[in-house]
């Protein structure tokens, strides 16, 4: 007789603090007419719902359940900003998952609040190649032989991994994260990461030394490094992963992606549930006793309001309300909005205050839409519209308190989202434009190395001639005026660069001299040479400004300036390569 190992699963990644419902938009077709559809989905409440449903139906068929994060739970919103780790890790307790990976964004300000969390959490944190065998255990917060996290095994170069039981054998969890960390994050300096193929491949053939072939690999690599582990490493049962915010499913009816849930490569099925809490992947599994999967049904599911709003640039009937209502309740992965209730009172009462008071603190007004976008495009030659007044102001704010600065130097990443016309407020700045509180660095540079950092940055973000990390790293400025012809060979496509002079009441601009020396400001983050920035390591001195963050720069200029004013001349020119 052959035993079917079968197993229920729910999981999700990149949930970034999103403890509430996210607004969501579908684009819907009714009477040859197109509607845009907004609604609300997902959140800790409605999600934590859908677990406890889908644990109690695996109870009642008698199979084993797993419920599983792909990491980054950190950042993104207002509650991570006031309560940082915190709500997080009550919440995630709350909803008892059996595993999370680690982020990059779990690590963004060093090894120390992912130590708050460890001792806060009731459940294990895999970072099966995060290796810590050189961690100073002198230091105030280390890591290393945490009881609930399961990091790398130096000694035999494997990931340490999580057993749970399937049936009458074992499934082994193996947590993968991003190994390169120390290029995206801020991990301390004594920790490392090791290679993810070699950590994975040196894992799964120790499991089947023990005779466990049934191995699910929990990764925060992204779709496209877990479609490369699953070709180059045999004898992965499954991947749920996170990081990349894929969205995998059908929803080409709603006018979103239409990827296969489940997508198999090498045998292997691969799982990501798309991003902010939006979604819950919900999936039957069956193996057999090689460990092979044989049978997997699900998707991922939104989690709905019960009303919508509609625009159109035809005129709204009822009729067509309720048509376009009844496509979006008949489509199989749309869920309803049931919560559970102790969760969604553990936010109301203890977390959704404080966010609730930020809302209405009003810093200044803009008089038009600023939209963000990483890089420049046709509609946007100069790029984001939004991140040079991020520059602006922390160029201001830092010549305050730190005179002489003659620029600054941002990374489009550290600005998450456009900013609509109106009023802006404190939760604006904090829960969405910049809900990173980096410090602030001032350096002196020379001129070459300026150069060589834009260059590099560009080339990163673009992946001109070099395999890069993202359009995350593309570089705005305030002060700095650049031009970037990406048909030029390497080490040569910044043309033009000059420094704002200010005399009396005029800007004068001055081109850059290689050998002179230059003062800029930069989040920490980019002041230590990430992403392609690597050339603002050689400054003659870093100086951190204690007293001002990012976000609190932003702030402190627009309650100043009442809002965002005037005309703000271009800083970039910019010539794609392709």
């Amino acid at each position: 007789m052959t035993t079917r190992y079968t197993l229920k699963l729910a999981h999700i990644n990149d949930t970034h603090s999103h403890l509430d419902p996210t607004r969501v938009q579908f684009l819907l077709t009714h009477n040859s007419k197109q509607y845009e559809v907004y609604s609300h989905s997902g959140g800790c409440a409605r999600i934590g719902y859908r677990v406890n449903q889908a644990r109690v139906q695996a109870q009642a068929a008698n199979q084993d359940f797993l419920f599983l994060h792909g990491g980054d739970s950190f950042q993104g919103t207002l509650y991570f900003n006031e309560f940082k780790g915190v709500a997080n890790a009550d919440l995630l307790n709350r909803m008892h998952p059996d595993a999370m990976v680690l982020g990059n964004h779990e690590i963004d300000a060093g090894n120390e609040p992912v130590k708050n969390f460890l001792d806060r959490i009731n459940f294990p944190l895999l970072a099966g190649n995060m290796d810590l065998s050189g961690e100073d255990q002198t230091k105030a917060e280390p890591l290393f032989g945490h009881p609930r996290l399961l990091d790398y095994d130096n000694q035999n170069q494997r990931a340490k991994v999580l057993l749970k039981p399937l049936g009458d054998k074992q499934i082994a969890i193996v947590g993968i994260t991003l190994d390169q960390m120390k290029q995206i994050a801020r991990p301390d300096e004594d920790t490392e990461f090791a290679n993810a193929i070699a950590t994975t491949t040196n894992t799964v053939a120790w499991l089947h030394q023990q005779g466990i072939k049934h191995i699910l690999l929990l990764s925060h690599l992204g779709i496209e490094m877990d479609r490369q582990l699953a070709r180059e490493v045999d004898g992965i049962s499954l991947i749920v992963g996170g990081h990349s915010h894929t969205l995998q499913g059908d929803f080409s009816q709603l006018g979103l992606s239409a990827l296969p849930y489940g997508e198999q490569v090498n045998h292997t099925p691969i799982l990501h549930a798309g991003k902010y809490a939006e979604t819950i992947g919900l999936s039957d599994i069956e193996f057999d006793a090689h460990g092979k999967v044989t049978e997997l049904q699900g998707g991922n599911y939104f989690m709905l309001d019960k009303h919508l709003l509609l625009e159109s640039e035809q005129k709204i009937s009822r009729d067509d309300y309720q048509a376009l209502l009844q496509q979006l309740t008949e489509h199989p992965f749309i869920l309803s909005d049931e919560h559970d209730e102790q969760l969604a009172e553990v936010i109301k009462h203890c977390y959704h205050p404080a966010i609730t008071a930020l809302e209405h603190q009003v810093l200044g007004f803009i008089p038009k839409n600023l939209i963000h976008t990483r890089l420049p495009s046709k509609a946007l030659p100069h790029g984001s519209e939004i991140a040079p007044w991020v520059c602006k102001s922390i160029y201001h704010e830092t010549n305050q308190i730190e005179p002489q600065i003659d620029f600054a130097l941002h990374n489009a990443g550290g600005v998450r989202q456009s900013l609509n016309k109106g009023p802006v407020t404190m939760a604006d700045v904090l829960g969405r434009l910049l809900p990173f509180a980096l410090p602030l660095v001032k350096y002196r540079i020379q001129g070459k190395y300026l150069y060589q950092a834009l260059e590099s940055a560009i080339n990163s973000a673009t992946n001109n001639s070099i395999t890069g990390t993202g359009a995350g790293s593309f570089p705005y400025t305030y002060g700095l005026r650049y031009c970037y012809d990406g048909r030029k060979p390497q080490g040569m496509r910044i043309i033009k660069l000059e420094v704002m002079r200010v005399v009396g009441e005029s800007e004068l601009w001055q081109a850059i001299v290689a050998e002179e020396f230059y003062h800029g400001v930069s989040s920490a983050y980019t002041a230590s040479g990430k992403e392609g920035y690597q050339a603002l390591l050689k400054a003659d001195w870093q100086m951190a400004i204690e007293s001002l963050t990012l976000p609190q720069a932003f702030i402190r200029y627009m309650s100043r300036e009442q809002g965002l004013n005037g005309l703000l001349t271009p800083q970039l020119e910019y010539t794609s390569h392709l």
